[in-house]
């Protein structure tokens, strides 16, 4: 007897569906999201300056060695007490999402000359449009627009890393703020700062930094790199200087 026709005649109710499964699958989603809050949490919640969780410097460390730093592109008082430095890839997602801090630092400590921020190029090898994407940002300074393309390469991070002509992307975005079209085409393309980029690279190479973003408040190596962590080290360390 089929099964349609068995509970017709015996006036079984038909099976019930099973659904089981979907608090699991409600449970398992609100867990995703529970923990991705709380991983955007740790990385932007300041802890506090006095924390013993918070990096330090180990008991054997030099100070960073600042004759380096003209291999980078700083932004801020020569004289501030206080210098982060980044060793960063335009292509890596981790340091895009790092470009928010950065950001964050310049305006609440750089511009009131209490930081100075000093920008490392570290383009990976396995990145293939971060050693012209480097270019593009130092081209741009050439037009006084370091900083502006800087946070357009991060911000379009997505659109760019797989282009197949990016010195035709980089070029729009130079449009867009205004640059000379034609000198700055001409310095991609004669690839004008190349070694000031490996130069970058090399000295990345020398301090044995190898990953990315690497961010380091003074000669303190950040663990977790992040407006929270940043923030709290900064503020340990200026008031360690007006205590000194």
């Amino acid at each position: 007897m089929g099964e349609a026709k068995r509970r017709k005649e015996t006036g079984t109710p038909p099976p019930r569906k099973d659904n089981s499964r979907k608090p699991l699958i409600v449970g398992a989603s609100i867990l995703v999201v529970v923990l991705a809050i709380i991983g955007v949490f740790f990385l932007t919640a300041s802890p506090d300056p006095t924390s013993d969780e918070l990096p330090v410097a180990a008991s054997n460390a030099d100070a960073f060695p600042a004759e380096l730093d003209r291999y980078g592109v700083s932004v801020g008082d020569a004289e501030a007490p206080v210098v982060v430095r980044e060793f960063a890839d335009y292509q890596c997602p981790a340091c895009g999402r790092f470009s928010d801090a950065s950001q964050q630092l310049k305006e609440a400590y750089v511009e009131s000359g209490q930081v100075r921020f000093v920008y490392f190029d570290l383009p990976l090898q396995q990145h293939q449009n971060a050693m012209p994407a480097a270019q593009a940002a130092r081209c741009a300074g050439d037009q006084n627009a370091y900083w502006p393309m800087h946070d357009q390469l991060f911000e379009k991070q997505t659109d760019w890393s797989g282009s197949g002509d990016p010195v035709a992307t980089f070029t729009r975005y130079a449009n867009d703020l205004g640059l000379e079209e034609r000198r700055f085409r001409r310095c991609m393309n004669t690839e004008l700062h190349k070694e000031a980029v490996e130069q970058s690279r090399q000295v990345a190479m020398q301090l044995r930094v190898t990953s990315t973003p690497t961010v380091l408040v003074d000669n303190i190596r950040l663990t977790r790199p992040g407006w929270g962590q940043l923030s709290a080290v900064v503020e340990r360390e200026l008031a360690d200087n007006k205590q000194d």
